[in-house]
C-alpha cells in the first residue's frame, strides 16, 4: 500500500510538472510575441515610427521648421526640450493619438497658428485678395502687397522689427480676458488707451477670437510699413 501510494504521488507530481513545463513554454512564447510587438528604442506609445531619441538629435532650427510645416506656431521662445516634445506630440496626434494641436492649443492649418486664413460669413474682400503668409520664410510678391497670416512667429517678428509690443485697449477687458487687441509702437509715441500685455495672452486671445492679421511689409515706395488690421471673419466689427 505504501509503495502504491508513492507511485500515485509520483504520477501526480509528473502530471503537475508536465503542466508547469507547458505553462512555461506558453509564457516564453508569449514573451517572445510581446517583444516582437513592442519595438526597441525610445519610441512613443502607439506610434512605432516616432522615435523621440532621433527627434532629440535634430537641431533647433530644424525642429522649428518641422513644427512650422505641421502648422504649429509660437515656437520662437521655446527651448529645445519643449520643441522636441511639441514635435513628438504633433506626430503622435496625427497617428490617431489625439487631436492635433500646437503649443498654443490651436488646431490645424487654416484656422489657428499655422498661418492659414480663417474664413467666415463676414470675410472681407481685402482678405480674399491678400497674399497668404504661412511662415517667416515667405516673401511678399511685391512692395505694397497686402498680406494675411495667423502664424504667431510671423506676427511677432513683424511687430518686433518695428519695435511693436502686444497691447489691448484699456477698459475693454471683460471677465478677466484681454479686450480689443492692438499692437503698440512706443517709438512713434505711445497711445494713452493702450495697455501692454504678454505675447502669450495676446496670441491666446487672437486664436480664441479666430482673428486674421492683415498687414504690409513695405509700402508701394519700398519703405517699411506699419500698417496692420485684425479681422474676425465671423463678425462685421472684427
Amino acid at each position: 500500500m505504501r509503495g502504491g501510494a508513492k507511485k500515485s504521488t509520483s504520477a501526480r507530481a509528473g502530471t503537475s510538472s508536465g503542466r508547469g513545463s507547458a505553462s512555461a513554454k506558453k509564457s516564453t512564447s508569449s514573451s517572445a510575441r510581446g517583444t516582437a510587438t513592442n519595438p526597441p528604442g525610445n519610441q512613443t506609445p502607439n506610434t512605432p515610427d516616432v522615435s523621440e531619441s532621433e527627434i532629440a538629435r535634430l537641431k533647433v532650427d530644424e525642429l522649428r521648421r518641422r513644427l512650422r510645416d505641421r502648422g504649429v506656431g509660437a515656437t520662437a521662445d521655446m527651448r529645445k526640450d519643449d520643441l522636441v516634445k511639441a514635435l513628438v506630440k504633433s506626430l503622435h496626434d496625427d497617428s490617431g493619438g489625439g487631436s492635433r494641436g500646437g503649443s498654443s492649443g490651436a488646431g490645424s492649418r487654416g484656422g489657428s497658428s499655422g498661418g492659414g486664413i480663417r474664413t467666415g460669413s463676414q470675410t472681407s474682400r481685402s482678405l480674399k485678395y491678400a497674399q497668404e503668409v504661412t511662415s517667416v520664410d515667405d516673401e511678399p510678391e511685391r512692395p505694397g502687397r497686402s498680406l494675411v497670416t495667423t502664424d504667431h512667429d510671423v506676427i511677432r517678428r513683424w511687430a518686433e522689427a518695428r519695435r511693436g509690443v502686444p497691447a489691448t485697449v484699456d477698459g475693454t477687458e471683460h471677465d478677466g480676458h484681454a479686450g480689443v487687441l492692438r499692437l503698440d509702437f512706443p517709438a512713434n509715441g505711445r497711445e494713452e488707451r493702450l495697455r501692454e500685455i504678454s505675447w502669450e495672452e495676446w496670441f491666446r486671445t487672437f486664436d480664441e477670437r479666430r482673428l486674421n492679421f492683415i498687414y504690409q511689409e513695405e509700402r508701394s515706395d519700398g519703405k517699411q510699413s506699419n500698417f496692420f488690421r485684425l479681422e474676425n471673419p465671423d463678425r462685421e466689427d472684427g
